[in-house]
């Protein structure tokens, strides 16, 4: 059989994490860490705005001090650990409520899947610096990944 191909351009591997993304309900626990489920959504959409542009961020002293090192880390094969330090505009206090997240993430990575590297912004990562699409994509679907087995599915 086939592996799958870790996209979020992959139309097949775009449809397997959306397929994953509906097996989350609103009672859905994380199996480590302190965000509640509604919380985890719009903490995942975050990254996704980012690589549209959606979400500008300036770039700081630590990205520039550190980004390179972190990227080489973050793109190796093995899956994201727990416990990552989380962006502060990445950090989701208050409680969110399920349904509304949980569709405008579907919504977004659709778009991932549909539009493919089109959809990326040509400005550089806040905190990684410059990005090849690949790069862009590899660390979307990584981010993703790890927030899904993190509750599970």
């Amino acid at each position: 059989m086939k592996q799958p191909v870790e996209s979020v351009f992959d139309h097949a591997e775009n449809q397997r994490l959306l397929a994953r993304l509906a097996r989350l309900q609103p009672e859905s626990a994380a199996h480590w860490g302190k965000m509640q489920v509604g919380q985890m959504l719009a903490h995942c959409r975050q990254p996704l705005l980012v690589a549209t542009g959606e979400l500008p961020l300036k770039r700081g002293l630590i990205g520039i001090l550190f980004g390179k090192l972190a990227k080489r880390k973050l793109l190796a094969p093995e899956p994201f650990g727990r416990g990552m330090p989380t962006a502060p505009a990445f950090r989701m206090r208050t409680p969110r409520e399920f349904a509304s997240e949980h569709a405008q993430l579907c919504s977004l990575l659709a778009r991932f899947g549909e539009r493919g590297p089109a959809v990326l912004s040509t400005q550089p990562h806040p905190f990684f610096g410059p990005l090849t699409a690949t790069e862009w994509d590899r660390l979307q679907w990584k981010h993703l990944d790890h927030h899904l087995r993190q509750f599970g599915v």
